[in-house]
């Protein structure tokens, strides 16, 4: 995949933090109006159908009978584990809680990525890693009350493990595949397993088809699932992904800023020095030493 300038990947990362960000008070208050699992799959199975839309002019890049496993394996971690384990992991682990441990996947992007990419590591990268991790706790911190059950820890460590190996197995796989077929299909698929998961558990009536509710969920749909999605594996298949992967750790506080203004939550000071240990981090896993300088340099 071509490399972006910087200027067009500022945007899309500026794009993506947002549309993430705000992702979590928009799914606080869609899940007022519709269950869990089928609001899931409804939002990702609509981004999925608008891809495929976008995607069919490119049809002859498709080539299912070669690329179907790569498909199926995308939806299976990107779309199947990831919102199926935070779905269930939500209703045994308190929300604050529940993100920091899930935002532990850039850091084991970074590690995933120097083990299979072939990715620089260093220890100026590492330590830039794991203090984002550490400002996302700081942020959470807050909000970490309540019971925390082990079931509910492990579902999100399988949350933040299946979004890092997904987005390494993208990140394999980026040039054996069109980005926005992929990417699409697994929204498709993915939301279809998670609607019918849904159909079996739950009850259709209990969807309160609103115009806040259809507002909010067409929201989702389109700017996070659809076009968040996109511009996430199009910035992964463009440059190193643990560098991409510490501007994620900006997510959780975007998501704080947001809770504060649409659902009135209380601005804390853990956002302040959550904020400065997670800029620091993705200084450190960005910035070139002197050597590496001299070397593009050269």
């Amino acid at each position: 995949m071509n490399q972006l300038s910087k200027h067009k990947t500022i945007l899309l990362l500026v794009f993506l933090v947002i549309m993430w960000g705000v992702n979590w008070p928009l799914t606080k208050i869609g899940l007022r109006y519709a269950p869990p699992l089928l609001f899931a799959g409804l939002r990702t199975f609509i981004g999925g159908i608008i891809l495929l839309l976008l995607a069919l002019p490119r049809y002859k890049s498709l080539r299912l009978k070669e690329t179907w496993p790569i498909y199926l394996v995308s939806a299976f971690l990107n779309i199947v584990l990831y919102y199926g384990l935070m779905t269930f992991g939500l209703l045994y682990t308190p929300a604050g809680l529940f993100s920091a441990v899930v935002f532990l996947q850039p850091v084991l992007l970074g590690v995933f990525s120097w083990l299979w990419l072939g990715e620089s590591m260093h220890p100026r990268k590492m330590f830039g890693l794991v203090l984002g991790f550490l400002g996302v706790a700081v942020i959470c911190a807050f909000g970490i009350i309540g019971h925390a059950s082990v079931i509910g820890i492990g579902l999100a460590l399988g949350t933040a493990l299946s979004w890092a190996f997904g987005t390494v197995y993208m990140k394999r796989i980026s040039e054996r595949v069109d980005s926005l077929w992929v990417v699409s299909l697994q929204q498709t698929i993915g939301g279809l397993l998670l609607t019918g998961s849904g159909a079996f558990i739950e009850n259709w009536s209990d969807i309160v088809w609103d115009l806040s509710f259809i507002l909010n969920l067409l929201f989702i749909s389109i700017f996070v699932i659809a076009l968040g999605w996109l511009t996430y594996f199009v910035l992964i298949g463009s440059g190193e992904a643990s560098k991409v992967g510490a501007f994620t750790f900006l997510i959780p506080l975007i998501s704080n800023i947001a809770s504060v203004i649409f659902l009135h939550e209380q601005f804390t000071f853990n956002l302040v020095v959550g904020l400065v240990f997670i800029l620091f981090s993705i200084y450190l896993v960005n910035v070139k030493s002197r050597r590496e300088r001299s070397l593009v340099a050269s």
